[in-house]
């Protein structure tokens, strides 16, 4: 289901209308895929096209190809083979130009994880292929909305740009958007108010995670509703929601640089969020000057941030994740009721947390592991 964010959608097509770029920010599970999916559908007409660079940034020459392929719109481009990596980025960036809608006008392409482009940069003449893409487009004809979950990173290639690029940050999934997700999903399927603003404080205002809390919620009679009992269900071993952490986990751990010293701060930042540099290098037991560079490689795919000169998880969902997940051994039972419940304490108030009994809610869990720790195999997807 593609979640529908108005005000976004509305701001990013004011900005193509006053002829600059947005550049849609967003991280894991915030919707940026969605909102470009709706984009590209209120555009329609032959005049936009949605690409997934991250699946289509191989080789320039095959990057070429697919995305020729797979714009609908008239276009002016030779059929005539590159002869090598850098002809290929060439014909990519006259095309991204030439492309017309039918019947005549500029086409609006919507690049999805653009910063994936950087893979060209192990090719011989393509060193600087971000700096030339963004160059390029700034001085194109037709319409461009870029999109990264890669925040920090954005903004340093887009530091000396032209003032066409417009970054366009993805706000937090609200109570709100909750309510009409949940009437997208099911019209039959109404919230209290209370349980859609438990849905967005406990998801962290990510509309993934939201989504994921709703599927759970909508499927149980309305007066068994309990959004933090389906909080402790979804990060269940095996939960939809524990798979999406542990997704966006690996995926910014291995796009950043020195893998096992960054599992080693996460896991430290896990145990006691909010520490100091030298707090930090202390528990690490390395030196704060290569602390330091690890930090700043974790701050480089946006998974921790720093706040008043203390380090915390940009994704506070991740350190709930890690909690239960970062050890040897699969959670228990009563490690998603102490860990649900301390993140549902920071989100929800007192008396709500202390209403909800979720020691029944797991029963069936606990019966699936058992199972599986009597049968003495562990699967590791």
């Amino acid at each position: 289901m593609i979640v529908e964010r108005p005000a976004l959608e509305q701001r990013v097509l004011q900005a193509l209308d006053a002829g600059r770029i947005p550049v849609v920010l967003g991280g894991c599970g915030s919707g940026r895929t969605s909102a470009l999916l709706r984009l590209a559908s209120l555009l329609s007409d032959g005049r936009a096209q949605y690409i997934d660079f991250a699946a289509t940034a191989t080789t320039p020459e095959r990057c070429l190809h697919a995305v020729v392929a797979a714009t609908a719109a008239h276009h002016d481009v030779t059929t005539t083979p590159p002869a090598n990596a850098r002809a290929a980025f060439d014909a990519l960036l006259s095309f991204l130009d030439s492309a017309g809608a039918p019947g005549g006008g500029p086409v609006t392409f919507l690049f999805d994880e653009i910063l994936d482009i950087r893979t060209f940069e192990s090719f011989p003449g393509l060193r600087h292929v971000q700096r030339e893409l963004v160059e390029r487009l700034a001085a194109s004809p037709n319409g461009f909305v870029l999109a990264s979950r890669f925040t920090s990173r954005t903004h340093r290639l887009l530091r000396d740009a032209t003032a066409r690029f417009e970054v366009i940050h993805i706000p937090p999934f609200a109570a709100d958007d909750v309510r009409a997700l949940a009437h997208q999903r099911d019209q039959a399927g109404e919230l209290t108010s209370e349980q859609s603003a438990a849905v967005a404080a406990l998801s962290g205002q990510l509309a993934a995670p939201a989504r994921v809390l709703l599927d759970v919620l909508l499927s149980q009679p309305r007066a068994t509703r309990d959004p933090m009992a389906a909080l402790a269900l979804v990060f269940a071993p095996g939960g939809p929601l524990a798979s999406r952490c542990r997704e966006s986990y690996e995926f910014r751990l291995h796009r950043a640089r020195g893998y096992g010293a960054l599992k080693a701060i996460l896991g430290i930042l896990a145990d006691d969020d909010s520490l100091t540099l030298t707090e930090i290098a202390r528990r690490l037991h390395r030196t704060p000057g290569s602390t330091k560079d690890y930090l700043s490689w974790l701050e480089d795919v946006d998974l921790v941030v720093m706040r008043r000169k203390r380090y915390v998880f940009a994704d506070p969902l991740l350190r709930v994740y890690l909690r239960l997940y970062g050890g040897p051994v699969p959670p228990s039972k009563s490690d998603l009721v102490r860990e649900t419940a301390a993140w549902a304490t920071r989100c929800l108030p007192a008396e709500t947390v202390a209403q909800t009994k979720l020691e029944p809610v797991l029963a069936g869990v606990a019966q699936v592991r058992s199972t599986a720790d009597r049968s003495g195999i562990i699967e590791i997807d």
